[in-house]
């Protein structure tokens, strides 16, 4: 009931409200009047043809002209009102007998009453002449010609204009409310878009205000300048930070860059029209205005659908109901100009009513924006957290992992202690342990990393999950609606409405969508399975039996899984040759090239003052029979002494804890089993290169 009573309180406002300026008088127009001056006018008065009405809209540009009004002698026609403030001259000749006895002109600023004065237009006395006098008016305006003229009692059109003052002065009250809230929240939260609206409003306020006559009653009164451009500029001004508060408070550039490209152009125009504007002081700027924003708007609304709508932004929603209402007073408020609607007290206000409506709803989708951003933020620190949790229980496990390698590896090395005195079959045994225990304990130590480079992509796939299942609910509710068909029912009013859901839910748009995503969970799967089958070739240490092997793959593999311990400044470089498959042991080869990459990345990084940029070069060649490795680092080196050192057991350089010199002679040890060499070359402060030959079959 509510509901209906408001709709049925905004018909009578727009249909039985007090319409303006249907008096008793006839008004005649006189047609090609540009080159006329009164005593013209007055010789052709019988040129003069009779109007409907006495709501004058004749469109953009420059227009001048010319009005009759005969024999004005009743009494409820004592004054005359012209309900224009931005005519740019106004005449007003009594004529009595074919001669001018009173003249009456005034231009610009001077049709404008005084801040002393109520209303925002002048009132004429018409009633001072009896008899057979007529009144003849030359209008001429520079931008939109409409001219609504009321001939009423002095009284009627002062009672007009107090109303006017009344009216203003509650619309320019709602706007500096507005004005002043918006203004406390942008000191306190120091957030941009706060600063945009603000500005677009002040300027929205400005250029409204000017378009009534109150900006020139109240403010620069004496300024004929003002009074003709204050229009334009503040339109230009409004329009401009009204750009840059769609564009950052709809996120335009990060939804729909495309649009956002037009933005710019139409800001681009806007500032130039402005500058034109103020410079040359053309009347022509005026429609050029009126496009820019009309263009404006157009496309602001199309953003806020495309946002809201597809985007799921939800701040937009006030965005998109702001600009709806500001869209239909627009309409209410041109239609009035064309009697569509009645010229009265309701629709002479409606843009007014329409901006005021506007910029609260702003304020609004300004408000739930931060609440927008505040659940973002919360989602982000509860995914941290999340995060964080993860990432301690996978330290938690690895912690009782190494605890459980340590001691095993303790137990290992009581036991080699205990059997070192046996047979040389039981040291080969030994000797082969420790080097399954050296591989694991690297391992463990990489763990972390491995964990954490396959998290990244595992977090690939799974951010795409949701919104997969979403576009998948879409595609099986259109499958539910086929399946619910009824035969016996109108079949082609239910596939109308099975294919306006599908334009709903822009199926185009969820199938590509879908592709999109399944390319990323492929993309997550297929690096995670990189990351696997590296660490899977690397750990094959139960292989006891010769086969050949491509000793490129096992160096990639190697390098994916130190990835993580590579720090920013080193730069690796792998050339790869193109080498024939060698014949041994993969775990174990695969343990030396570990073991040498690893201590090169250590190098690295134990350099006192390193380099900008390090570098460590893998390269693999052959020569007939044999194939070569070479593993170069710009390290921090080695002296004579130490180089002829390395390959001796528990020999290390490491401090107490992070080594246990086993590495090399492990190394050694296999290069050696394969009837291979092992070549070192260095300096101090210049790095390392180890150069492992092998042959392609193991020599008997």
């Amino acid at each position: 009931m509510k509901v209906v009573k408001f709709i049925i309180l905004i018909f009578s406002l727009f249909f039985f409200g007090k319409s303006f300026g249907q008096g008793k008088l006839q008004l005649y127009p006189l047609s090609d009047s540009k080159t006329y001056n009164i005593h013209d006018v007055i010789a052709h008065s019988d040129d003069f043809h009779d109007v409907s009405s006495n709501l004058l809209n004749l469109g953009l540009g420059n227009k001048n002209v010319w009005l009759k009004i005969t024999n004005p002698k009743a009494a409820d026609m004592e004054s005359l009102l012209i309900d224009q403030s931005r005519l740019s001259h106004l005449n007003l000749y009594f004529v009595k007998d074919q001669k001018v006895v009173k003249t009456i002109a005034l231009s610009g600023t001077q049709l404008v009453p005084c801040s002393k004065e109520i209303g925002n237009v002048k009132i004429f006395k018409i009633n001072e002449f009896q008899g057979n006098t007529d009144l003849y008016l030359n209008l001429i305006s520079k931008e939109i010609f409409l001219a609504p003229v009321m001939t009423n009692t002095k009284a009627e059109n002062t009672a007009l204009l107090m109303n006017r003052d009344v009216y203003f002065g509650l619309y320019t009250g709602a706007v500096l409310i507005m004005f002043v809230y918006n203004l406390f929240l942008f000191l306190s939260v120091r957030d941009k878009n706060y600063f945009l609206y603000i500005c677009y409003m002040l300027f929205t306020w400005l250029t409204q205000i000017s378009i009534m006559g109150y900006a020139t009653k109240f403010f620069w009164h004496n300024s004929n300048w003002m009074h003709q451009h204050s229009v334009v500029i503040f339109s230009i001004l409004g329009l401009i930070f009204g750009i840059y508060f769609t564009l950052n408070f709809l996120k335009v550039q990060q939804y729909i860059p495309k649009l956002a490209v037009y933005f710019k152009i139409l800001l681009i125009v806007s500032i130039v029209v402005l500058l034109l504007s103020v410079s040359t002081g053309s009347s022509v700027f005026f429609p050029i205005m009126q496009l820019l924003t009309l263009l404006s708007c157009i496309l602001a609304y199309i953003s806020a659908i495309i946002i809201y709508f597809k985007k799921k932004y939800s701040p937009a929603r006030y965005y998109l109901i702001a600009w709806s209402i500001l869209i239909i007073g627009v309409i209410l408020f041109l239609i009035k100009d064309y009697e569509i609607i009645p010229y009265n007290n309701f629709t002479i206000y409606m843009l007014q009513i329409a901006t005021v409506v506007e910029i609260s709803l702003l304020s609004f989708a300004l408000a739930d924006s931060i609440n927008f951003v505040k659940k973002e933020n919360e989602s982000i620190q509860k995914q941290a957290l999340a995060t964080s949790l993860e990432n301690q229980k996978l330290i938690q496990e690895q912690n009782i992992i190494l605890e459980q390698k340590v001691k095993e590896r303790t137990e290992e090395l009581e036991e080699i202690n205990h059997t070192l005195n046996h047979t040389l079959t039981n040291l080969k045994s030994t000797q082969s342990q420790l080097v399954d225990a050296e591989k694991m304990a690297a391992l463990g130590q990489l763990t972390a990393g491995i964990a954490h480079e396959i998290n990244n992509p595992i977090n690939f796939v799974t951010s795409n999950i949701k919104p997969l299942q979403l576009d998948i609910d879409d595609l099986r509710e259109i499958i539910n609606k086929y399946e619910r068909l009824d035969p016996e029912g109108d079949i082609t009013q239910q596939l109308k409405q099975i294919n306006d859901f599908k334009k709903q839910i822009d199926l185009d748009f969820v199938n590509k969508e879908i592709t999109s995503l399944l390319s990323g969970i492929s993309e997550g799967a297929k690096r995670t399975a990189e990351i696997i089958r590296s660490l899977r070739n690397f750990s094959r240490v139960d292989e006891t039996d010769m086969k050949p092997v491509d000793l490129n793959e096992g160096l990639a593999s190697t390098l994916v899984l130190v990835r993580n311990n590579i720090p920013d400044n080193l730069t690796v470089i792998k050339e790869f040759g193109v080498i024939p498959k060698v014949e041994c042991l993969p775990g174990k080869i695969n343990q030396v090239f570990m073991n040498l990459v690893s201590n090169a990345i250590q190098a690295i990084k134990s350099k006192n003052e390193p380099d900008v940029e390090e570098f460590l070069t893998v390269k693999t060649w052959s020569i007939d029979d044999k194939v070569f490795i070479s593993i170069k680092d710009s390290g921090t080196g080695m002296t004579e002494e130490v180089k002829n050192k390395i390959f001796e057991p528990f020999f290390t350089t490491k401090d107490i804890g992070e080594g246990t010199g086993l590495g090399l002679s492990i190394v050694f040890g296999i290069i050696e089993k394969h009837k291979g060499n092992i070549e070192v070359i260095s300096q101090l402060g210049e790095g390392t290169e180890f150069i492992i030959t092998l042959h392609t079959n193991l020599p008997n």
